[in-house]
């Protein structure tokens, strides 16, 4: 059980880790070194032999090994980004960087995504020190870069460039799974992350013939791009169930005491209330636009027009999502993805799917434990390609009417004390028996 010692450094770290700035405004617009040598300074001072590395300076990544009892048994993977999204003050309660603690709160930017998380690893692993704990199999912690942009920094630069620090990895956890959802009625619902949708960040570009404003104009740029968005934003995208969510569903459902009927999906997450918040988003593949730029003055037709989307397809779904978004387009605008990565699913019947479950239903046997796919994606897709199946498990016990999921990227992030303090207690239950 993690000591007193233990609770007292994960509020103190994720204090600290906040007040460092590592806002990540894209393109290589980041500096996260100082937060890794602060992780890497508490990871020595447990003992272990952390390692630095960048591909480029000052975006800073942390790996250390924990040898564990059984060297026959496959490696675990830990892992948390250092790096937080902007965050403007002026809209906020507290400064986003302050890392103030007020009222049994601690406010900052990365509160939540997921300097908690960074600490409660710090915090567990210096914990083990003290007591001589070692895992059963050997622990792999890593604190990474970019995250929040392209992961080149980070996870994929670790993965393509450093495999061997990573020997023996199966499995791994990290950011997103754990938290209390509450549903309005007084029930308790912990998601587990077994899957994440794959990210299709697209450009879309639409070429016609420039000239004035004043005259007709059958290829007109702006036109055809927008056409071609409107369409997009507009199209239903059929069901699809994978296996996990349909394991979510399945569990939800037990939940609610109602029946499953998968022919009828619309229908049952209209059954399941607010509790539907969970798996609606990961039923379908899906595409928003979100950035359009075209022209310079007001009476020139330009003659080339840009837009950005944000795709997401399900595993298994994205010869469907490229099928779709060729038809969607038309032969007037071109599109390629500015940034893609895979869909993730991990099984929801493994022996560690069941250990996280265990872990949290020990310190909250009032809740009910499901899995989930995030809508979203994480780091776990970079270190997919060294065949490490990823969790979503960053413990927190949550009061009601605390919206984790709105304080991602939101306005006044901020965590309870005891929620850190839960998650070192449900994550060091979890690591000590993995």
């Amino acid at each position: 059980m993690a000591d007193q010692r233990a609770l007292d450094e994960v509020v103190t770290f994720t204090s600290d880790l906040i007040r460092i700035d590592t806002t990540n405004r894209g393109g290589g617009d980041c500096r996260e070194r100082p937060a890794a040598e602060y992780a890497a300074e508490r990871l020595a001072g447990a003992g272990l032999e952390p390692v630095l590395l960048e591909r480029t300076e000052g975006r800073t990544n942390v790996v250390a090994r924990i040898a564990g009892t059984d060297p026959s048994a496959d490696a675990l993977l830990v892992h948390g980004h250092l790096d937080v999204v902007p965050a403007e003050a002026a809209d906020w309660s507290v400064h986003p960087f302050s890392g103030e603690v007020r009222d049994g709160v601690v406010w900052g930017r990365g509160a939540v995504d997921m300097k908690n998380m960074d600490a409660m690893i710090l915090a567990v692993v210096r914990d083990w020190a003290r007591q001589g704990v070692r895992p059963r199999r050997d622990v792999v912690v890593a604190f990474t870069a970019d995250e929040e942009a392209s992961a080149e920094d980070g996870s994929g630069f670790l993965a393509d460039q450093h495999a061997d620090l990573f020997e023996g990895c199966t499995e791994g956890i990290s950011e997103s799974g754990a938290f209390t959802f509450h549903d309005g009625s007084g029930r308790e619902i912990y998601p587990i992350a077994a899957g994440e949708r794959g990210t299709a960040w697209l450009k879309l570009t639409a070429r016609g013939r420039a000239g004035h404003g004043s005259k007709v104009n059958r290829e007109n740029a702006v036109t055809r791009l927008s056409a071609a968005i409107a369409r997009i934003g507009d199209h239903e995208w059929p069901l699809r169930l994978t296996p996990t969510v349909r394991a979510a569903l399945t569990e939800l459902a037990a939940v609610y005491g109602i029946e499953t009927d998968l022919s009828d999906v619309d229908a049952l997450l209209e059954k399941l209330g607010p509790a539907a918040k969970l798996v609606e988003a990961t039923v379908r593949n899906s595409a928003n636009p979100t950035m359009l730029d075209a022209g310079y003055k007001v009476n020139v037709i330009p003659g080339q027009a840009v837009a950005h989307v944000d795709g997401r397809y399900l595993p298994g779904g994205e010869e469907e999502f490229r099928t779709t978004l060729d038809q969607l387009t038309g032969p007037d605008v071109d599109w390629e993805f500015a940034h893609h990565e895979v869909a993730l699913q991990a099984p929801v019947d493994s022996p560690t799917f069941a250990g996280l479950r265990a872990a949290v239903q020990e310190f909250a046997p009032e809740g009910h434990v499901v899995p989930y796919c995030m809508s979203g994606g994480t780091d776990a897709k970079q270190f997919s390609r060294l065949g490490i199946t990823g969790y979503g498990f960053a413990p927190l016990k949550l009061p009601e009417g605390f919206d984790y999921q709105a304080l991602f990227h939101g306005v006044d992030e901020r965590v309870p004390v005891e929620a850190l303090h839960f998650g070192v207690r449900v994550l060091d239950r979890f690591l000590r028996t993995a």
